[in-house]
């Protein structure tokens, strides 16, 4: 049924589910998965300068058979459109990450789940045994933690180590501080009083993150883990250099959801520069601000191997639990094969640089 008890509309795009989901969320909620740092620029221009790109389209090629299939660190996946990092997915629906994990197992794509999950790391293996996962790790302040962490993430199958590195220090996030929003008291620990969660270390969901983080400490982990490192949170081709010297695997060019600072560029016009650094030498990947199948084109077109969802994943959560973040996913791969098809590309690898221009607005 509908809101108003009328038919339930059709939800046939992702704005779609940001609509029904703001009506769906507390006040709070809301505004917590909504918000941006500061005035929330960085957040809506990772939007906009989606728009401001151009599609050169290729016609008469046989796209009776389109694959939408690529790998990341070798892995297959359905479509090169994965979840992002997020915390606290309980917020969104009771049943949190493992609705989540469900969802990306049945889509055939990538989880990054989060340092902050509001369910246990064993829940949401167990509930998605078969699902490609990789584990997003803010380190902490003591060494001992993110080597049980990082052990355990290991042991129950993630298959990579994702190091957020934009946040040394959380962001000025304007609409957290007016609801004087503290998610670490006012959920984290009713959540974790809970008995099917006393495994879950509530010692490190309180523990700080460690903001004297630097290059050299990479080599730390690099010894306490096989797991391959990606870096989430790059910007700059002199970062994106680094990266490559101190040897991780990967990069997301991030600047997570415009949360952290404001006024960086958008994740989508930092790619080119990051891309461009690496030279073909390691992975690079996007999120903020793939809301349609043709930004996953561009993404791609730009030089990205895969591009990650953080809002949208929250959105079809809040509606729907793991049916909405199904058709969430199903939604951005269908408009991604639409796109594919209309613009002449029969797979991934066909997906080139020449497919888009910048417009100048």
């Amino acid at each position: 049924m509908g809101t108003n008890g009328g038919p339930e509309m059709p939800m046939v795009c992702v704005t779609d589910f940001e609509a029904q989901a703001r009506e769906l969320l507390s006040k709070s909620t809301w505004d917590y998965i909504e918000g941006g740092a500061e005035e929330g620029f960085t957040r809506d221009d990772n939007i906009a300068a989606f728009k401001k790109i151009r599609l050169r389209p290729r016609y008469l090629k046989d796209v009776s058979h389109v694959d939408t299939r690529t790998t990341i660190q070798g892995a297959e996946i359905s479509a090169p459109i994965c979840i992002a990092p997020t915390g606290f997915h309980c917020l969104a629906w009771p049943d949190g990450e493992m609705s989540t994990a469900r969802a990306a197992q049945a889509a055939g794509i990538c989880y990054i789940t989060s340092t902050y999950a509001s369910c246990t790391l064993e829940d949401i293996v167990a509930t998605a045994p078969r699902g490609l996962r990789w584990f997003q790790l803010y380190v902490q302040l003591d060494r001992q933690l993110n080597k049980q962490l990082i052990q355990k993430v290991e042991s129950l199958g993630f298959k990579a180590l994702v190091v957020t590195v934009d946040v040394p220090k959380l962001g000025n996030r304007r609409h957290d501080i007016r609801n004087q929003l503290d998610l670490k008291t006012n959920l984290l620990l009713k959540d974790l009083r809970l008995p099917k969660e006393r495994n879950s270390a509530p010692y490190l969901q309180m523990s700080p993150i460690d903001s004297s983080l630097c290059w050299d400490d990479l080599s730390w982990l690099q010894s306490v883990t096989q797991l391959p490192i990606i870096l989430k949170g790059i910007l700059t081709k002199e970062d994106a250099e680094l990266a490559v010297k101190h040897k991780v695997h990967g990069i997301i060019v991030s600047n997570h959801g415009g949360r952290q600072l404001d006024g960086v560029a958008a994740s989508i016009d930092a790619l080119t520069e990051v891309v461009a650094a690496v030279k073909g030498q390691i992975e690079v990947y996007v999120d903020g601000g793939i809301r349609t199948g043709s930004d996953v084109l561009k993404a791609l077109a730009l030089g990205a191997k895969c591009v990650f969802l953080g809002r949208p994943v929250l959105w079809g959560l809040a509606c729907k639990g793991e049916r909405g973040v199904e058709e969430v996913l199903n939604i951005l791969k269908d408009e991604f094969h639409t796109s594919m098809a209309l613009t002449g590309c029969r797979s991934v690898a066909e997906i080139s640089r020449d497919l888009v221009q910048f417009s100048r607005l």
